[in-house]
């Protein structure tokens, strides 16, 4: 069942020089740490002058929908999963 939510979210990234690559490795949200397994789709877009990053992950019990705003660098999760349908 997909939830639409707009939370705050602390995230760990990682950086690697040789893949010239930035990606989510892990996520804490509501007092839980889950370990990202997989990246989905990542895209940008502009929201007047404001670079957003969206970033739909795996974990080994939710897919969530991730969005960093490049202006204050803050993360949120748009969307949450468990996989089941609606």
């Amino acid at each position: 069942m997909i939830q639409k939510i707009n939370a705050p979210i602390s995230v760990n990234l990682v950086y690697d020089h040789k893949r010239k690559s930035v990606y989510p490795k892990y996520i804490h949200w509501d007092s839980k740490t889950y370990q990202v397994t997989k990246i989905g789709l990542h895209h940008t877009y502009h929201l007047g002058k404001t670079l957003y990053h969206v970033f739909s992950i795996d974990t080994p019990t939710l897919f969530f929908k991730l969005v960093m705003n490049t202006e204050n660098l803050h993360w949120s999760v748009e969307e949450i999963a468990d996989g089941e349908c609606n």
